[in-house]
């Protein structure tokens, strides 16, 4: 009998994603340099279960409307899947899944006992008014209960959701169970059971990865120039972090627009004008020009850090970066046709499965409390987070030395191996 051909991700109802059909070329690539079973990749490239779901919801102007809400979990062969849960006009099923595939690969290079997933609902939050945000969140939360649960699915926080977007979850699973279950999500306020240092982790992640490229590449911090696409909780922790260590950040953008400070932007200050204005953006700040949209990530820098969306260095800009380092906030910032760009030049780059890792390491100390009911102060989540990130890094580029492959390579073939293996342990059932 002939091998059957391997599975192709564009023929599903996926496949209309570009982002999850590059998740697919990266897994495809890892397998072929790993040597991995070609069972087990058809395995790892699709989600162990998708559920889309309608939401009614009742606008504020008396009127009802429909959205459409995704819950991917790609694997639960490691434990519970994880993942956030993120509200943005054009989020769809296979972007949802790529997220969730990523982050699989990500529990697995932090060496965490979850398998990945995310959640997406089709809406824009700035267009929510009054109780809308709320109603939408809770009606979601009841039509996927079915699939979530603190030992099956646990949700965090994302693109457009936050903390307050959690408490709603919490609230509105544990009135459905009868009980009050805190671990069904994590990046919750602190008094209902949240982690001190949550909110900031991914940032403060990619900043300790940033510290340590620099150690290896023998630059000071305090010598150093930023570029930060994207001023949201990634984008502006990290902005704030590197400020302290001496550090100057000279451009950020968001989706409204971007600005460039050549003598250093204050953050501070910008993080005022950013709360006071009604569209929460860093546009119109008066102590920074505005620039186009298109020279922010061109902009000569010592460190580039993505912090918004996927996709945005393509083969069209790879080869225009004037950075020394670029550090992946987001979530596939970064093209596989642009890292082919990329391996020409001497960018070192540090792959947003590392790079942003931060945020599902300090959500599983959470997770862990609340499970204990015993919550650790602030100094212990930040002093763990550090070792658990350096010593990830560390593996990634030791991992990356011995084989001469790129640091996404080696990252997302810890990441892959570690799920692969534990597949291999458990055997297919039946």
């Amino acid at each position: 009998m002939s091998a059957m051909p391997p599975a192709n991700p564009a023929s599903t109802p996926f496949g209309s994603s570009p982002t999850y059909l590059m998740a697919c070329q990266q897994l495809r690539a890892v397998a072929r340099e790993t040597g991995l079973d070609e069972g087990v990749t058809d395995r790892l490239m699709f989600p162990k279960r998708s559920q889309v779901v309608a939401v009614p919801v009742r606008m504020e102007d008396g009127r009802t409307e429909t959205f459409i809400g995704y819950r991917v979990q790609h694997s639960l062969t490691s434990g519970p899947s994880k993942g956030g849960l993120r509200y943005a006009k054009n989020v769809d099923l296979g972007e949802v899944a790529a997220l969730a595939m990523w982050m699989s690969w990500k529990c697995g290079i932090m060496n965490l006992p979850f398998g990945g997933a995310k959640g997406g609902i089709a809406v824009d939050p700035a267009e929510l008014r009054g109780g809308e945000k709320e109603r939408l969140t809770r009606r979601f939360t009841d039509e996927i209960q079915n699939i979530i649960g603190p030992r099956v699915d646990v949700m965090a926080p994302d693109m457009g959701t936050d903390e307050q977007t959690m408490a709603w979850i919490y609230d509105t699973y544990s009135m459905k169970v009868g009980y009050a279950c805190p671990e069904i999500v994590t990046g919750k306020p602190v008094e209902l059971g949240g982690c001190v240092g949550r909110r900031e982790a991914t940032g403060r992640g990619v900043t300790y990865c940033i510290t340590e490229a620099f150690d290896e590449l023998g630059i000071r911090p305090e010598t150093a120039t930023a570029v930060v696409q994207g001023f949201g909780n990634v984008g502006s922790v990290t902005c704030d972090e590197l400020v302290k260590r001496g550090a100057k950040v000279v451009a950020i953008g968001d989706r409204y627009g971007a600005i460039r400070n050549d003598r250093g932007i204050n953050i501070a200050k910008l993080s005022e004008h950013v709360a006071r204005n009604e569209r929460k953006t860093v546009a119109g700040f008066p102590e920074a020009e505005a620039i186009p949209d298109a020279e922010l990530l061109t902009t000569p820098c010592t460190v580039l850090v993505p912090a918004a969306m996927e996709r945005v260095i393509t083969e069209a800009n790879a080869g225009k970066l004037r950075c020394r380092v670029l550090a992946e906030g987001a979530n596939g910032p970064t093209t596989p046709e642009a890292d082919a760009v990329l391996a020409r030049s001497d960018i070192h780059i540090v792959p947003d499965v590392l790079c942003n890792a931060g945020g599902v390491t300090v959500s599983y100390f959470e997770w862990v409390q609340d499970l204990a009911q015993f919550m650790w102060d602030e100094e212990e989540v930040n002093s763990q987070l550090k070792k658990q990130m350096l010593r990830a890094f560390r593996r990634v580029r030791a991992e990356a030395k011995a084989r001469r492959v790129s640091n996404r390579t080696a990252a997302l073939s810890l990441g892959v191996q570690k799920v692969a293996r534990e597949k291999a342990k458990r055997r297919l059932y039946p």
